[in-house]
């Protein structure tokens, strides 16, 4: 059994079940569905016991979660890019559709043996496992773990907002030049910095931005969120933005382009970074045509 998480209960929160608490707590768990199958497996632990999925949290427990390693992944064999690697972690880039993990084929998760060297180090992990996750639409940079230590190590540093990202993303509108956005989600602090790139006018919704973003916090969908919240939903959320024609088969514009963190072992500090994606500057280009064609 591994820790992937943990968190103390503070102080301030009183009267809300555990099934409820460790989706507001572990990104990992997306909905409420899938902490009931988590706590059911023996995979989120109360004060190191296995509790029961109704029963009621208390300030000062400790909230674990864990993965118990008791089967190997099924080996996806679809090639990713590997930005970094050495005996204790890696960094890849996540293309968008597809899962980080869960209970399917198609994962992140799986594909990792296929991409990545097996770790000889005394306390590797029995399989490399990503240490956060990126949404199934979302592209970008993604840290794994490759042994028991760096798991912890990296998990900590997320825990304590010590590891940093930054995203691109295109949104509907004329967003201002730089702003902070700080709107609590689910009743949790949430904030987000953002500063724009690129204007592009567009045929449908006016004009498009290019933007940067940096969270300062790491809640479920922030980014997604925040943007819609302020008026510009990011072009391609059918969750939280606005469905619209032209936007058939682009996907998300979202992409995660930066991260700085720690090495676990050597304490240095590890910065990498990657282009946004070709379909973001196309997109931009082929809007500013569209506008001007019908505009001149």
């Amino acid at each position: 059994m591994i820790t992937l998480k943990q968190h103390q209960v503070p102080e301030t929160v009183l009267n809300i079940r555990l099934v409820n608490y460790v989706v507001k707590i572990f990104s990992e768990i997306p909905s409420r569905s899938a902490a009931k199958k988590a706590i059911k497996r023996g995979e989120i632990l109360v004060d190191d016991l296995k509790p029961d999925q109704g029963e009621w949290i208390k300030p000062g427990q400790l909230i674990s979660l864990v993965d118990l390693q008791k089967k190997p992944p099924k080996i996806f064999k679809l090639k990713i890019e590997v930005i970094y690697e050495d005996e204790h972690i890696a960094v890849v880039r996540k293309p968008a559709g597809i899962s980080v993990s869960g209970n399917k084929y198609k994962t992140i998760l799986n594909t990792l043996a296929f991409n990545l060297m097996a770790s000889t180090s005394e306390d590797a992990l029995k399989w490399p496992l990503p240490v956060h996750r990126l949404d199934y639409p979302t592209s970008g940079l993604l840290l794994i773990a490759k042994t028991k230590f760096a798991l912890t190590n990296l998990g900590n540093q997320f825990e304590n907002r010590l590891v940093k990202k930054t995203y691109h993303a295109i949104v509907i509108g004329k967003i201002h030049q730089k702003g902070i956005i700080d709107q609590t989600i689910d009743g949790q602090e949430a904030i987000t910095a953002y500063q724009l790139i690129d204007i592009a006018p567009s045929l449908k919704v006016g004009h498009i931005s290019l933007v940067r973003l940096k969270p300062l916090t790491g809640r479920t969908h922030q980014l997604r969120i925040h943007l819609s919240e302020i008026g510009h939903p990011i072009i391609g959320d059918n969750k939280y933005g606005t469905k619209l024609p032209l936007l058939k088969g682009k996907g998300l514009f979202l992409s995660a382009t930066t991260l700085e963190f720690s090495h676990p072992v050597s304490n240095n500090k590890c910065s990498f970074e990657i282009n946004q994606p070709q379909k973001f500057s196309s997109f931009l280009k082929r809007e500013t045509r569209r506008w001007k064609k019908y505009n001149t």
